[in-house]
């Protein structure tokens, strides 16, 4: 039996709270059937989507960084991403300039030419890049992207992309299937701006609890350097928890139609969050009794 961790919850993979992703390569020149699949499953996995050298190289380039920042165990192999004494996760989050290789993979022609086929026309890439190298121990809370980019359209999709290859046992991304269908949550929850009202991001901590409260399935899979997650921005996702001693490496980026409102918190220089975290925040359980949910 498989058991994958959430936080402190071990669940069963294939049992009533945890199933497998599955992926769309079969349909992956079919932009009508991708459509159809995304308003079914909610996500789309498409396996080697992109090159895997070029994927590698902007890990490289990461790890470097992480290196001189003394963030990586001495005497041990740069690919391997070994996590230091200190166990401190990384963020680079922002533009990005200084990996011209995570630009190459996250910004190609084919990544660009993929929306603009399934948006339907020409489409943009928030500049901003959220990219980060995840510790032992640690993990990401159950959210929607909505309460962190809302201020645009909302036809808005993430790309998750793994930065090497993801066992379980190293914390990748895991979608709470149906949760684009919880209209309870995406008519209180969905409706904050972490900017505007000073609240925690996450939603909840806790997989069993948002399953046995609102329903769904949590899903997740192994990841290997070249695939890629598609998402809107009502898919309540988080991650599984790194229970190894190397950095689980990723980068989240963001894809719309050009002609359609954007979030201006992200797409142009010096951007990011303003105010979230400054000042008095208003605790996750402090706003979900205030919305009854």
């Amino acid at each position: 039996m498989k058991t994958v961790r959430i936080g402190e919850h071990d669940l069963e993979l294939g049992g009533r709270y945890m199933t497998e992703l599955r992926d769309s390569n079969a349909i992956a020149e079919d932009a009508e059937a991708l459509k159809a699949r995304i308003a079914e499953d909610g996500y789309l996995l498409l396996r080697g989507f992109h090159n895997r050298e070029d994927v590698l190289n902007a890990r490289r380039n990461l790890l470097e960084k992480m290196r001189v920042m003394g963030r990586l165990a001495e005497d041990t192999l740069l690919d391997e991403g070994v996590i230091g004494p200190e166990n401190k996760m990384a963020m680079f989050q922002g533009l990005n300039n200084d990996n011209p290789d995570l630009l190459k993979v996250v910004n190609s022609n084919k990544v660009m030419g993929f929306f603009d086929r399934f948006l339907g026309g020409p489409s943009l890439t928030y500049d901003f890049k959220w990219l980060r190298a995840v510790g032992k121990g640690e993990f990401t809370g159950a959210h929607y992207d909505i309460v962190y980019m809302g201020r645009g359209t909302k036809n808005l999709y993430t790309m998750w992309t793994p930065l090497g290859d993801v066992s379980y046992d190293m914390g990748g991304l895991a979608l709470c299937l149906g949760s684009q269908h919880f209209e309870r949550i995406k008519a209180t929850y969905g409706q904050m701006d972490v900017d505007r009202d000073n609240v925690q991001g996450w939603f909840s901590n806790d997989p069993v609890e948002i399953v046995d409260k609102f329903g769904g399935q949590w899903a997740t899979t192994e990841f290997q350097a070249g695939d890629v997650l598609i998402f809107g921005m009502y898919m309540m996702h988080g991650s599984l928890t790194n229970t190894t001693d190397r950095y689980r490496i990723s980068v989240d980026t963001r894809y719309q139609l050009a002609s359609e409102p954007v979030d201006d918190r992200w797409y142009g220089a010096n951007k990011g969050h303003y105010a979230w975290g400054q000042g008095q925040t208003v605790t996750m359980q402090e706003a979900r009794t205030a919305w009854g949910i």
